[in-house]
């Protein structure tokens, strides 16, 4: 397994489709990253989230296509993550969708993990490529 770590920048911004919804514990949004480091590059996607009543319970699901560079190798991915929080204990997990490696990237797989301190955002992708 190969690794690479660094920081990235997230732009979350509202979308329309559970606006207008009876449940307001529905959302959806658009997401936009930079990320700095051993990835450098952008990723664009989209993300749904589920509140409940219960404070610090829920859920989200998303996917994203990240277009850069992993230490040096050019291409592009996509990434599909789960996050569940239940009252304030976390679980994510964001995966590597097979096959979806581009150019140099084509053949990746492998997870990612974030970490948030003083509200910066860090990865670490531990990837394969053949």
């Amino acid at each position: 397994m190969l690794r690479a770590s660094g920081s990235f920048d997230v732009t979350l911004k509202p979308l329309d489709a559970y606006a207008k919804s009876d449940s307001p514990l529905l959302g959806r949004m658009s997401i936009d990253k930079q990320y700095h480091g051993d990835l450098t590059g952008m990723a664009r996607g989209e993300m749904l989230t589920g509140m409940t009543e219960v404070k610090n319970s829920g859920v989200y699901v998303a996917v994203e296509r990240f277009a850069g560079t992993v230490n040096g190798k050019r291409g592009t991915f996509i990434m599909h993550h789960t996050g569940i929080m239940e009252r304030g204990a976390q679980r994510l997990s964001i995966t590597i969708v097979p096959d979806s490696g581009t150019d140099q990237l084509a053949g990746i797989s492998g997870s990612m993990s974030i970490d948030i301190k003083d509200g910066k955002h860090f990865y670490s992708l531990d990837y394969s490529l053949p």
